[in-house]
């Protein structure tokens, strides 16, 4: 009986959806921006949480993790030195968003660079890292399972929860 192969989950594919989940919450405080309901406010600073807290979260487990394989793995590096500096721009919007007091047009402007600067990154990653890391003979399928374990840890200890 012959078997079609599909190709498992793997670190790329966690990563990706993360991006893709990111990607509909950026898309949903653009819809607050427009609406003029007093409710949007208190709305768009949990959103805005919400986004701070994922990326944190994704960024680390890729610094922890994917990318130092990933660097032994290829020979080309740039493309990953160019992926910890866009993180450490986008660390440096996150903390002022999550330092903004008010709810302004500047809070709005920075959300809204935020997500073009994470679109731009993760067409990066989608398009020029991700082919590479399969390209090599990393088991992606385990590191998926690292992913997610210590994205698990992570996303406990940022709600308070015990781990």
């Amino acid at each position: 009986m012959p078997t079609t192969k599909r190709a498992q989950p793997d670190a790329c594919s966690l990563l990706d959806t993360d991006h893709k989940n990111v990607k509909k919450m950026f898309s949903a405080y653009e819809e607050l921006m427009e609406s003029k309901a007093a409710s949007a406010t208190g709305k768009k600073r949990e959103l805005a949480n919400q986004i701070c807290m994922e990326l944190t979260v994704h960024a680390q487990i890729e610094e922890e993790i994917f990318y130092p394989a990933v660097r032994e793995a290829i020979k080309e590096t740039d493309l990953l030195d160019e992926a910890e500096v866009e993180h450490s721009t986008a660390k440096d919007l996150i903390a002022q968003l999550q330092d903004a007091t008010d709810i302004d047009d500047m809070f709005d402007a920075k959300v809204k660079v935020l997500g073009e600067y994470i679109d731009h990154h993760v067409k990066e990653e989608r398009n020029e890292m991700f082919p590479k890391a399969r390209a090599t003979k990393l088991d992606l399928v385990a590191m998926r399972e690292q992913l997610a374990a210590r994205k698990e840890e992570l996303m406990a200890e940022l709600m308070g929860e015990p781990a």
